[in-house]
């Protein structure tokens, strides 16, 4: 089959759609959201393209950006991608280590940063680095040093550029290649020295057309992008509303996602069960608190809604006349007001990154919020597999997609073959021939496939354990069960070579404090509240409540409240936010040997 270059794609549309706005982003002081139309958008690609050029970046080239979320994380990668170089995404939140890895095995010249503290943080490298030559600063915000090897964007496009210039632009564009690498994406990884995943523009363009097939999606809809543009999942989805002609809005602060939400309003937007897990536990939180009659109206209407959505609608099934009458009842009072935290128009959001709860996803799409969950890598270029619009199983992460094959090899390890696998790791030959078997590429991955194609994630192999009395533990499957109670914000589960399992905790702060009022707890600090008797009383309790349908030895016997929660910043959980075990368990060595020694 064959695929269209992004950049050709994006050109077209740029044509196509014109005066449409393609981006949107937030003016905080005006309190407004300001639009870039597709052709002011498709100018400020070419001019940062030529501005490439003028500083040398040949085929092929490295360029990086190390920036947050903002229109001109995109413009700049298309700019890289429109003069056959090869985008290198540094996530917003690397330590200056972390950094300086990835510049100096990418051997990067040209970096794009976004704030001050990312300038400040590859301008410490500058001395010490035998690549890096140039920091371009995305904002105006930021003050940079008196140095020839730091400007500002709109200086770095500034000067005219010369026939030459001119030429070798159009060459490039000419040249534009399907099998060309687009983009090295380093690996945040829960485990182990980043990997530089290569992919090419053939894996992008196969990702688009599939999605295109899978989805009902159209130029009309919205998208508000608040996952790091670093990660491939939140980057091809960007990808693929540009080749829909699709408005995205960018979202800078994370903490103020809830109001986004209902300024921006979005149809469609992709996420990850984090969110889906504190908006569950906050509306289970908000329904406890409400009076005996609201309780029994909520409970009357999500059941309606689980019969008129999740046992007819999904299966295909005609929905009775009876239920319509009593949906719209339950729909007017109820079901449309939980819609609205998400702002009230989303037709679908694709969730990836970890699994999410089989009861929570029941609890979703029972007041009509059609959240797909799926699977992928960035191995894969995201997507392996995803809901479809009906007759998909809960506890399952859907069908393999479009030009996707998915069968499951030794020990449970799902292998993957399709044109949205990755060329190999960069520098890596010998890790690259590790992952890949007979042509399947091996996710590290465990899980099963019913008779029907529906995928079921059991765990990661390599985050598998295995107890000192020989018994596997799958720990994802643990905290997904335990992370959707109210009070527990976070979950780490420890339990490799010991005699029993034991985790790691961090309570939901808010309804912890809540609790104590309630329960005339007094306490001076999170510390000492989180030490109180009644309080690991109450714990102990939901943990044995939790992990009922759990065999003996996978219960988790002993547990440990902690203070504050796991940050990105401390190395402590993925850009995506899953837990970083192995640091984790390093950084809490003493807490964990405690509650074996006891």
């Amino acid at each position: 089959m064959d695929y269209k270059h992004l950049v050709v794609n994006v050109k077209e549309n740029a044509l196509r759609f014109e005066n449409k706005n393609a981006l949107y982003v937030k003016n905080e002081t005006l309190n407004t959201w300001e639009g870039i139309s597709w052709k002011n958008m498709h100018q400020r690609v070419e001019n940062l393209s030529k501005g490439l050029l003028q500083f040398g970046v040949e085929t092929q080239h490295n360029v990086a950006i190390f920036a947050e979320n903002m229109p001109n994380w995109i413009i700049a990668d298309l700019a890289i991608m429109s003069i056959r170089a090869v985008t290198v995404p540094i996530y917003a939140t690397c330590s200056t280590k972390e950094v300086d890895y990835v510049i100096n095995d990418a051997e990067i010249s040209l970096l794009f940063v976004g704030n001050q503290h990312e300038y400040d943080q590859a301008y410490e490298l500058l001395e010490s680095s035998s690549y890096l030559k140039l920091i371009v600063a995305l904002t105006d915000t930021i003050k940079l040093q008196s140095s020839v090897s730091s400007m500002y964007l709109e200086d770095f496009v500034a000067t005219s550029p010369t026939q030459e210039i001119e030429d070798i632009y159009v060459k490039r564009q000419q040249d534009l290649d399907i099998n060309d690498l687009a983009s090295i994406i380093y690996t945040s990884g829960t485990t182990g020295e980043p990997k530089g995943v290569m992919i090419d523009h053939t894996n992008i363009g196969a990702s688009l057309a599939a999605h295109r097939y899978e989805l009902d999606i159209s130029d009309k809809d919205v998208s508000l992008s608040f996952l790091p543009l670093s990660h491939i999942f939140e980057r091809s989805w960007v990808f693929f509303c540009l080749h829909m002609g699709i408005e995205v809005y960018f979202n800078q602060d994370p903490k103020k996602i809830a109001e986004v939400l209902k300024e921006v309003r979005p149809t469609v937007m992709c996420t990850v069960p984090r969110i889906f897990e504190k908006i569950y536990a906050a509306i289970q939180s908000k329904t406890k608190e409400a009076s005996p009659t609201k309780q029994k109206l909520a409970s009357w209407a999500l059941g309606v809604g689980n019969d008129y959505y999740n046992k007819h609608q999904r299966l295909e099934k005609k929905v009775p006349l009876a239920l319509q009458l009593k949906y719209k009842i339950a729909d007017k009072i109820v079901l449309s007001k939980l819609r609205a935290l998400f702002g009230g128009r989303i037709k679908f959001m694709p969730c990836g990154g970890a699994p999410l709860a089989a009861d929570m996803v029941s609890f979703f799409h029972s007041f009509g919020l059609d959240v797909k969950c799926g699977y992928g890598l960035t191995e894969t270029t995201a997507t392996v597999s995803l809901f479809g619009y009906t007759n998909f199983e809960f506890n399952s992460a859907g069908k393999s997609i479009e030009g996707t094959q998915i069968k499951i090899g030794e020990n449970d390890e799902i292998l993957v073959k399709g044109p949205g696998v990755m060329q190999g790791y960069y520098k890596k030959p010998e890790a690259t021939a590790q992952v890949f078997k007979d042509g399947w590429f091996c996710t590290g991955d465990a899980g099963r496939l019913d008779k029907d194609g529906n995928l079921f994630i059991t765990d990661r192999i390599k985050d598998l354990m295995k107890t000192s009395g020989g018994k596997y533990i799958a720990p994802q499957k643990l905290e997904t069960a335990l992370i959707s109670d109210s009070l527990i914000e976070q979950l780490a589960v420890i339990g490799d070579q010991q005699k029993y399992v034991t985790a790691l905790a961090v309570p939901n702060f808010e309804n912890l404090k809540k609790y104590a009022v309630e329960n005339s707890i007094s306490f001076e600090s999170m510390e000492e509240l989180i030490k109180d008797n009644k309080v690991l009383a109450l714990f102990e309790k939901r943990f044995d409540e939790l992990q009922q349908e759990f065999s003996a030895f996978e219960k988790i016997k002993k547990f440990t409240l902690l203070p504050r929660e796991f940050s990105i910043e401390e190395g402590e959980i993925t850009p995506t936010l899953k837990i970083k075990r192995k640091i984790v368990q390093k950084k809490y060595k003493a807490l964990i040997d405690k509650m074996y020694a006891e």
